[in-house]
């Protein structure tokens, strides 16, 4: 059963005398649930309009339209563009309550002395905002966004279709292998799916990148270039932007093997299919998201902005995406809104012994079964990767465009 834990309601919430403020916030997929809605509108006495796009879609509405939202709900590596538009502003953390509970993963890049930084955007190296307007890991008073939900991602597969060829899945380099030629699948999003595609082609020794989270255009070249001769040989079945499609072109058994986020696993899950995530060898491609606060959010609109921004660090939320496999920058609070099964399930990476829900009561993972690549702690050590927007973006976009519209 899902716990009913109320959050708790935050020490001063704002104050206003013109009826319920109404918080229009632009994000994705990720975290705009209803469940999140319906408890944020009780605990806060405010009503919000979740508008709820693709990660490219967002990223140029956040950053050309800031009078159309109050709050961003993104990505850190989707912060670029939207800080150099001057489409979000900082936010205080004398305003933040729970800043000092932050994990060291956000504030320092690793979880722990002996985890694995990363290549790319890890959160830390856009977080603070230093005197000059920059985004850097020099802590200051400011930051860019308020660090949320996280997530380890590597790619499913088809338990039922392998076989006994489950060997052949323990590395990025299985998406690329011709065993699955006209089975496989990659995200169609620039910052994310060529990672995918730079850790099977680095797996495979096809290409050696200097720094895979900042490749130069050469190297973006000869990546692309592999991938357009992998399509003309039918690797690619189809390329996907968000995670129903996914989870559709796996349960229709169009694929074997793909790019895949959380909340299509849960989905195939409820439908009964065999799906398994890769723990691949060389570690994953991580991701950090958070809160924003646009640059034309009303005066009238602060407290409640921070209200919001606080009431994301108290637990509850944390426990919705926790339900669809994604972390929270503040595990401790969190826990008190899990049942004992789920955290150690979702946290601690232990067999579960009942049923456990999705964010929205229905079952998502069956009694018995244990996370791939263990706990949150140890996941969180093996981060080969982050989502990043590059050096050379434009240019990559601009390649990746032609490759998919192909």
């Amino acid at each position: 059963m899902k716990k009913t834990t109320q959050s708790p309601r935050p020490a001063a919430p704002a104050v206003h005398t013109a009826g319920r403020p109404h918080l229009r916030i632009l994000g994705t997929e990720i975290t705009a649930l209803p469940e999140i809605q319906k408890q944020a509108e009780a605990d806060l006495g405010i009503t919000i309009a979740f508008e709820n796009l693709d990660f490219l879609s967002a990223q140029r509405k956040a950053a050309t339209q800031p009078e159309t939202y109050d709050l961003y709900d993104q990505c850190f590596h989707n912060l670029d563009i939207v800080w150099f538009w001057r489409a979000i502003q900082p936010i205080d953390l004398e305003r933040i309550r729970r800043w000092d509970e932050v994990t060291d993963l956000t504030k320092t890049g690793r979880i722990g002395p002996n985890a694995s930084f990363g290549h790319g955007d890890a959160p830390v190296t856009k977080l603070y905002v230093q005197p000059s307007q920059s985004l850097g890991a020099q802590r200051s008073r400011w930051i860019s966004m308020l660090p949320t939900v996280h997530n380890f991602d590597s790619f499913a597969f088809r338990p039922d279709i392998v076989n006994g060829s489950a060997e052949r899945i323990g590395s990025w380099g299985a998406l690329f292998d011709e065993h699955w030629a006209g089975r496989a699948a990659l995200v169609d999003e620039p910052a994310i799916g060529i990672f995918d595609a730079a850790l099977a082609a680095q797996a495979r020794g096809d290409i050696t990148f200097r720094d895979i989270g900042n490749m130069s255009i050469g190297e973006i070249d000869a990546l692309i270039t592999l991938l357009e001769e992998r399509r003309r040989d039918g690797h690619f079945h189809r390329f996907w932007r968000t995670a129903a499609e996914a989870a559709d072109m796996m349960a229709a058994g169009e694929t074997v093997i793909q790019s895949m986020w959380s909340p299509g696993l849960a989905a195939l899950r409820r439908r009964g299919v065999p799906v398994e995530e890769a723990v691949p060898a060389e570690g994953y491609r991580a991701w950090h998201g958070g809160l924003c606060l646009s640059s034309r959010l009303p005066e009238r609109l602060r407290d409640a902005a921070y209200d919001y921004l606080n009431w994301w660090l108290e637990g509850y939320a944390g426990a919705v995406v926790a339900r669809q496999g994604y972390y929270m920058s503040i595990p401790d609070r969190v826990r008190p809104h899990l049942t004992p099964d789920e955290w150690a399930y979702w946290y601690d990476g232990e067999p579960t012994a009942t049923d456990l829900p999705g964010p929205d009561g229905t079952i998502g993972v069956k009694a018995g079964s244990v996370r791939a690549g263990g706990s949150y702690w140890q996941r969180a050590s093996s981060i080969a990767v982050w989502n990043t927007t590059m050096d050379e973006h434009n240019y990559l976009v601009r390649r990746w465009a032609r490759f998919v519209a192909r």
